[in-house]
């Protein structure tokens, strides 16, 4: 299992459609990353270049290819990832502001 500090733009024009989808559930119920992408997304914060920025766990090559496919790519464009140990991403992006 391998951890990213992943950095995307957000679609402003989407945006209401993707808070829409979290909160109806079913990001969470696909398997197998959907708790995980869910988790991640909620929580996800903003740096001061206006880029979404979350921690997410992921199990595959390429990285985030599943939850790319699935969601990512259909709200966010530029997405790039870096390697970071557990809670490393989460702890450099803390002191931001939430996206939601």
């Amino acid at each position: 299992m391998a951890y990213y500090l992943v950095k995307a733009q957000l679609d402003e024009t989407k945006r209401a459609d993707l808070r829409k989808w979290l909160d109806s559930g079913e990001i969470e119920k696909m398997r197998p990353f959907g708790e995980a992408l869910q988790w991640s997304l909620d929580h996800a914060r903003v740096d001061s270049e206006g880029w979404v920025v979350w921690e997410e766990e992921d199990y595959c090559t390429p990285p985030l290819d599943q939850e790319r496919k699935a969601v990512l790519d259909a709200y966010f464009t530029g997405l790039t990832v870096q390697n970071v140990k557990r809670g490393e991403g989460w702890q450099q992006i803390d002191h931001l502001p939430r996206l939601w």
